[in-house]
């Protein structure tokens, strides 16, 4: 149960830190605040969320990418003690990271793919692909067994 309430930390802490420095912060920035303070702290809880998106502006500004993975591990450590110290957090911030999930802008994605070819020679290139097209209309398989 640990690891998966980790794991909700760390998924609570991207997604508040990816959300810092966006314009739809400034519609969740108070919910969050009032998720972290559990009702008692929120305007301190919201004071400390600004201050970490200054800081993350200003690393990121710097590339200073130290700077802002500091800012995420400050708070997938403070939601984590959240979920820890309170269960009904648990289903609230799954509820949070819901609603929010599509507010996030969309990034690059990349994937990285490690092909090997062994067992023989090639004088050409070799190409690697899932589907290869040439655009041409496809035809019925010949070969041995077909009609």
């Amino acid at each position: 149960m640990e690891a998966e309430l980790a794991a909700l930390a760390a998924s609570g802490a991207t997604t508040l830190v990816g959300l810092m420095a966006t314009e739809a912060w400034t519609q969740v920035r108070g919910r969050l605040a009032r998720f972290l303070g559990r009702g008692e702290d929120d305007e301190v809880i919201d004071a400390e969320l600004e201050e970490s998106r200054e800081e993350l502006i200003a690393a990121r500004r710097n590339g200073d990418e130290d700077g802002a993975a500091d800012v995420a591990a400050e708070w997938r450590i403070r939601i984590r003690r959240a979920l820890r110290d309170n269960p009904e957090a648990e289903q609230e911030l799954r509820a949070i990271l819901d609603e929010l999930a599509p507010r996030q802008a969309a990034g690059p994605s990349v994937a990285i793919n490690h092909n090997t070819i062994s067992g023989g020679h090639y004088n050409a290139p070799v190409i690697m692909a899932q589907w290869v097209s040439d655009s041409a209309p496809s035809t019925a398989p010949r070969g041995p067994g077909t009609a």
